[in-house]
């Protein structure tokens, strides 16, 4: 059983004893602690709510509002939303904050608590170590009978959010429309079942086919969308009745498209594509996380911007296109953030902006991927157990490879001449994560195996 606390928010197992998952106690406890928090801040007494479908969501949904509730807080539940549905509700409803019920991409035995401040944006990790303070101190107390808060349902804003899309001024309906795009879906059976085709409806799109649609939270195969994950709709696409394929998460927040052949467009390209539109309008600069393809590097620079790259995590990359006035951002694995709309990833905006750049640029997916750097990224993973030390463990690949460039904002970056590594400790599941990027598919997978080599001889030594 797993229950891990970072700037991700609460996420861990379901079921097992108390502070080793995300059981029921455990819900309440953090729950009750950002309640207390969002009210020393002094913003407001609501806060907004959300969850995806899994099952556990409900039961879990309804301790989290009985508890902000018996604090005195007036509690808004979005019910079966999105991530960024409840990120702009927050800002709408000019709440103290908000929490979704959702583990993302993880499988259907996790769940967690994202949590969000008054801006609709992930807490910073000086906020999240503030709040992760007052719930080992028990540092909160409960409302008089007379003084509990409101509870409100409201189901209107995935229309609202589609709405605010729809006006955006890089967003063409007219083109889309006019493209008459033939569209497979794949929802992993949870919130984007409803979201998806609704925004395609609204964007003109006549001929949607939707697989994995229901919002049951059964998911039909692992939920994060990578190729390995998605060979059914790719199956059904190469049979040639579609001009592409789109999966997103459980909550919407991570993106990827499959060409018209069955073959990924890459969830590392989602964002590549979308800022080639958005700068090709309106140049500026970007970001993305150190495990994000190069490309985007590329891309930018050729369009007269600059790039500048962040520490993993959404609220990481948030900071820094503030910081660098970026007018698109996000993370290699499918996440766009466009702040045009709000600062956070989202695979709806994300959506209409592809589908207006695929429209205007008027071929077929595949070939609008051949205009982009060719790069290829390996991801390889290791367990954590509780004898490894992986601050000691990156040190030393520090030393092995202190000839070469080395970033340490996030982990451990190595660059290499066309090749780069990047080593870190998850932030969601108790592993250390290994990203390499190359020219080349071997090339990539050549280094990523040599660099699990030196991290299996670094521990073996040290243990």
């Amino acid at each position: 059983m797993t229950l891990i606390k970072s700037i991700s928010g609460i996420r861990g197992t379901i079921g097992g004893k108390v502070g080793e998952s995300l059981s029921p106690i455990d819900v309440a406890k953090y729950t009750a602690a950002f309640g207390t928090f969002s009210k020393q801040k002094g913003i407001g007494k609501k806060i907004v709510i959300g969850r995806d479908a899994r099952p556990t969501g409900q039961a879990i949904s309804g301790i989290v509002s009985s508890t902000l509730m018996a604090l005195g807080l007036d509690v808004i539940d979005l019910g079966l939303s999105t991530t960024p549905t409840v990120e702009m509700a927050v800002v709408a409803e000019q709440a103290a904050g908000g929490i979704i019920v959702t583990a993302s991409h993880n499988p259907i035995q996790w769940n967690a608590l994202k949590l969000l401040n008054e801006k609709g944006e992930f807490i910073s990790a000086s906020d999240g170590a503030e709040m992760l303070k007052i719930a080992e101190n028990e540092a909160y107390s409960f409302a008089e009978a007379m003084k509990y808060g409101h509870y409100k349902q409201d189901e209107s804003y995935l229309q609202k959010h589609i709405e605010a899309i729809l006006k955006l001024e890089l967003v063409d309906v007219e083109a889309i429309t006019n493209r008459n795009f033939r569209i497979a879906v794949d929802a992993v059976n949870s919130t984007g079942g409803i979201a998806v085709p609704m925004l395609l409806e609204a964007l003109g799109v006549k001929n949607v086919s939707k697989f994995f649609c229901e919002p049951t939270g059964h998911f039909p195969h692992n939920p994060e969308p990578l190729a390995e994950n998605l060979t059914q709709i790719s199956a059904e696409i190469e049979k040639g009745k579609f001009d592409l394929g789109i999966a997103v998460d459980p909550d919407v927040d991570r993106l990827c498209f499959i060409c018209e052949d069955g073959h990924m467009f890459g969830e590392e390209y989602t964002l590549v594509a979308v800022a080639d539109y958005v700068l090709s309008q309106h140049p500026g600069n970007t970001v993305s996380n150190l495990s994000s393809t190069r490309a985007l590097k590329d891309v930018t620079e050729k369009l007269g911007g600059e790039y500048f790259a962040s520490a993993v995590g959404e609220v990481n990359v948030v900071d820094a296109m503030k910081l660098h006035n970026a007018v698109i951002g996000g993370e290699g694995n499918g996440g766009v953030i466009y702040p045009e709309l709000h600062y956070g990833r989202d695979a709806l905006v994300g959506i209409a902006l592809f589908l207006t750049h695929l429209a205007k640029f008027g071929k077929n997916i595949s070939m609008l991927k051949a205009r982009y750097p060719n790069y290829h990224i390996s991801k390889k993973k290791i367990e954590l157990t509780p004898e490894l030390n992986v601050p000691q463990v990156l040190e030393e690949m520090k030393e092995r490879y202190k000839k070469q460039p080395i970033n340490t904002i996030d982990g451990v970056r190595i660059d290499f001449d066309k090749e780069w590594v990047h080593l870190r400790a998850s932030n969601t599941e108790p592993i250390i994560r290994i990203y390499v990027e190359s020219d080349s598919i071997s090339k990539a997978e050549y280094l990523a195996n040599k660099i699990l080599v030196d991290i299996k001889e670094i521990i073996s030594e040290k243990l």
